[in-house]
């Protein structure tokens, strides 16, 4: 392997590694309850039980 696929291999693993951080941290940070929802179902649809 020459230094330059090294090289190459590197920057895309560290830009990866950046993308999977970078989520984790958005996760981690969530507010729920500063976010309106986007569910267009009703709210009693989506807390009762459903009977099949």
């Amino acid at each position: 392997m020459s230094g330059a696929m090294k090289t190459t291999l590197a920057l895309i693993a560290v830009v990866m590694f950046g993308m999977v951080a970078s989520f984790i941290w958005f996760v981690a940070n969530w507010d729920k309850d500063a976010e309106a929802s986007i569910v267009l179902a009703p709210v009693w649809l989506l807390t009762e039980e459903r009977i099949a």
